[in-house]
């Protein structure tokens, strides 16, 4: 790789995002960082994202207008990036190792019952062989008010009917529920009966 010297109308045709200008910034200093990070033994896994982050970095700077103060030591400035992406990478990279995942237990949550997925669904097949034992109608009108969480002046119009009277049908409903529940071979605990 042939060395290059800079100067202010190659910064500001990278700063400006001149496509010519980008491409050879790339194609250049991916080079020289590559072999900057070999030498310096940069992690194998990591040269190639601190390589990345500082071509990264070294646009988002200039595009924010920060830029190059002498744009004759262009190269001296990218290289300052990359050892401070470098350090930044070598830091986080000892703080994950320190993180070993094999001995740390899974926090409990007091508040999250993991049976809790069994008995409903348990509780759902009851619901269900007692909803299939009611009338329509009164099935009808459980699951809008309370499965389906319509309104009640919803459900009214639904069934063509005022609130009193409603308030009788919904009445009638839940007694038959109790009593299929009831009679329907499941004992006062909500338990299937042998």
């Amino acid at each position: 790789m042939r060395f290059e010297s800079f100067n202010e109308d190659y910064v500001r045709r990278l700063t400006d995002g001149d496509p010519d200008a980008g491409e050879h910034f790339v194609a250049y200093f991916s080079s020289l960082l590559l072999l900057k990070l070999r030498v310096r033994l940069c992690p194998i896994n990591l040269i190639e994202d601190v390589r990345q982050e500082t071509l990264a970095r070294v646009l988002t700077i200039l595009r924010r207008g920060e830029g190059v103060i002498r744009p004759e030591r262009f190269g001296a400035f990218v290289n300052g990036v990359c050892v401070n992406v470098m350090r930044e990478f070598r830091r986080l990279d000892e703080r994950a190792e320190a993180w070993d995942d094999d001995n740390i237990e899974e926090p409990v949550d007091p508040r999250v019952d993991l049976e809790a997925d069994l008995v409903n669904a348990d509780s759902k097949r009851v619901i269900e062989r007692v909803f299939a034992m009611l009338q329509e109608k009164d099935r009808r009108i459980l699951q809008a008010i309370y499965l389906d969480e319509i309104s009640k002046p919803e459900v009214c119009r639904m069934f063509n009917v005022n609130a009193c009277y409603m308030r009788v049908l919904l009445c009638r409903a839940k007694e038959q529920f109790r009593n299929a529940y009831r009679n329907g071979g499941v004992d006062g605990h909500g338990e299937t009966a042998p």
